[in-house]
């Protein structure tokens, strides 16, 4: 089976736009277009239910609805429980909420294990827990290669003393995709919860959460065709068992316990769009399948043959120059679409030089100071990153291409 790109495409309004729909998308790792399905959606809530929701009124019951609409299907789709699955203002926030939860937890003596292939997001509101006592423990990367080794976390889980180990389903500059069931039943066996950050793999086809193992999934609406959000999805015993973020009489309100300020309603009710646009596009591509999560792994499979696909000649354009690093993987199978290369000189003007031939991307450190750190890469001079998803054609990787040849 095939994506149909004419119908992908056609789901997104910015393909019409006319700043927009002449020029290639590859800034997409910094968040994706939005869909028209939750563009419909937040346009409705702010035109109809803009209203305090859960109120006896139409207006607010039909708000409500949509936000208890939203959780429910996202959920499913993710294979957890309705109340498992939790908002939040951006899983930056959403991940300092939990380390406030696990300062509170933690005993001294505890120790948690963190990486350097990390967004910081998911690194440091961890390591800040080392001033309360808690051991800080770093499963470091390969400076070659930045691949995150799983034979190298065994050792820093031996002693028994590990309760928590964060680490990335993929990095936002390596990209390489990390074996995470396998991950998350070594930290099990050894007593230790997993928090896994997503942010950088769920636009590429949300995972089933419950078939990694992961204690933690962490990802970013806005980054999956949706609102601006954090989603977080957490195992209901591990849940229950930390302190309570929230007001205090929303204590037995597992999706309201980390939440400590009011969500944002109308993004919420929005994010029901994204489980919309993934069942459009099952509906478009596959039979029936009255399982969500069945037609979500469906269209997974369908975004990742895509993207597979399209990305491959990238790679090995870029694998053949002398004049560039790529980071990462050369085998598209084997990393998510995102594709930062290390440059001989400052990789900002590069980006805007590509700008200049009708492709939109950046360069930076993406917040990843650590990884490129310890890979090597300066960071005065930052890495030029060319990100796709589903969405990106085959015609919009020879443009790229293209362009770099002038560019570089």
């Amino acid at each position: 089976m095939l994506l149909d790109l004419d119908f992908v495409r056609a789901q997104f309004p910015a393909f019409a736009v006319p700043d927009l729909r002449d020029r290639a998308f590859f800034e997409n790792a910094g968040g994706s277009y939005a869909c028209r399905q939750v563009i419909d959606r937040l346009t409705r809530f702010y035109r109809e239910r803009k209203v305090q929701p859960y109120g006896p009124y139409a207006a607010s019951s039909a708000g409500g609805a949509e936000m208890d609409e939203a959780r429910a299907r996202l959920a499913a789709m993710m294979g957890v429980k309705t109340h498992e699955l939790s908002f939040g203002p951006s899983t930056t926030q959403n991940t300092y909420v939990l380390a406030q939860a696990f300062r509170r937890h933690l005993k001294p003596g505890h120790a948690i294990v963190v990486t350097d292939q990390d967004h910081e997001a998911n690194s440091g509101p961890w390591r800040r827990l080392g001033d309360e006592g808690i051991e800080i423990r770093e499963w470091a990367i390969d400076p070659a290669s930045g691949h995150l080794d799983p034979a190298r976390l065994a050792p820093l889980l031996a002693d028994g003393k590990v309760r928590l180990v964060c680490f990335p389903h993929c990095s936002n500059v390596v990209a390489e995709i990390n074996p995470v069931a396998e991950i998350t039943a070594l930290a099990r066996e050894a007593g230790a919860a997993t928090c896994v950050d997503g942010v950088s793999y769920a636009p590429h086809g949300v995972p089933n959460v419950s078939a990694l193992g992961a204690d933690i999934y962490l990802f970013s609406a806005y980054k999956v065709y949706g609102p601006h959000q954090g989603i977080m999805a957490i195992r209901e015993d591990l849940g229950m068992r930390l302190p309570n973020q929230g007001h205090f009489f929303n204590g037995d309100t597992l999706y309201k316990r980390f939440t400590p300020a009011g969500p944002d309603h109308a993004q919420i009710a929005a994010s029901a769009g994204i489980a919309d646009y993934f069942d459009a596009l099952h509906a478009h591509h596959f039979a029936p399948e009255p399982d969500a999560a069945q037609r979500a792994s469906a269209v997974h499979d369908l975004m990742r043959a895509h993207e597979v696909a399209v990305c491959q000649p990238l790679l090995d354009y870029l694998a053949g120059r002398n004049d560039v690093r790529l980071i990462g993987p050369h085998d598209a199978a084997s990393r998510a679409p995102t594709v930062a290369v290390a440059l001989d000189r400052e990789a900002e003007p590069v980006s805007a030089a590509l700008a200049e031939e009708g492709i939109n991307c950046w360069a930076g450190d993406f917040y990843a100071v650590r990884p490129l750190k310890a890979i090597g890469v300066p960071l005065e001079q930052g890495v030029l990153r060319l990100s796709m998803v589903h969405y990106t054609s085959a015609d919009d990787v020879t443009r790229l291409i293209r362009a770099l040849d002038s560019a570089l």
